[in-house]
């Protein structure tokens, strides 16, 4: 079943000569549940393309549909609610609240909307992101894996149809990458999310379902790797 669509998206910055085309007619559909990595050099629009898929940056042109609704056919207050109930962000720098602790850092989405804290899924999250016991502690109490941790936590506590990662183990060394990897996976599987991954880590795309990339802002490779 159809999640996502794009339909020939363009993102300029700037105009006459000195235009910059971060997106340049990309399209491409995907299905409830894949996960997807998508890679290219740095300044290739791969970055420009997770934010506008996740309701952050307006295209210039074109349209983005999430279970069949245009995006940003919304209006500005409607947009803000996709974000927040639809769309899981995970960044390379965590952008935790510094002064707020795990727990809070992983609720704030859900107060901000007003809503109930589901106690049973915060406490399923961290027990499969290994936070038992750090409930209080704050970000600068963790290490950089653990501040992750709480991120990837934190992106998954709405429950959204569709998470977007970007560069998420870019600040991490390589054990803690693929921690990090396996429980994105974990999530992809446990929760039927799907899941987007932008990174320059070719290990880290061959072991998503499949592999889009990026050049120049447009697709120049999209491949199954498997099923």
């Amino acid at each position: 079943m159809e999640l996502l669509r794009t339909e020939h998206l363009t993102k300029t910055y700037g105009s006459g000569e000195n235009a910059v085309h971060a997106l340049n007619d990309v399209s491409f559909s995907i299905e409830k549940g894949e996960f997807v990595a998508i890679i290219g050099p740095s300044g290739s629009g791969k970055s420009t393309l997770l934010h506008v898929l996740g309701g952050v940056d307006k295209p210039t042109s074109g349209h983005v549909y999430m279970n069949g609704e245009d995006v940003y056919s919304r209006s500005d207050n409607a947009l803000a609610i996709f974000r927040r109930r639809e769309v899981g962000l995970i960044y390379q720098f965590y952008n935790l609240i510094p002064v707020l602790s795990v727990v809070e850092n992983i609720t704030l989405p859900v107060l901000m909307d007003g809503r109930k804290v589901n106690d049973e899924r915060l406490h399923e999250l961290l027990r499969t992101l290994q936070l038992e016991g750090r409930e209080k502690h704050l970000p600068n109490q963790l290490s950089g894996g653990q501040q992750q941790r709480v991120s990837i936590a934190r992106a998954l506590m709405n429950a959204p149809s569709v998470v977007l990662a970007d560069e998420p183990t870019g600040n991490l060394d390589s054990k803690n990458s693929q921690e990090i990897v396996e429980l994105l996976k974990y999530s992809n599987k446990q929760y039927g999310q799907t899941l987007i991954v932008i990174t320059h880590d070719e290990s880290i795309a061959l072991q998503a379902q499949r592999v889009i990339a990026i050049e120049d802002g447009r697709i120049t490779r999209d491949e199954v790797l498997r099923k």
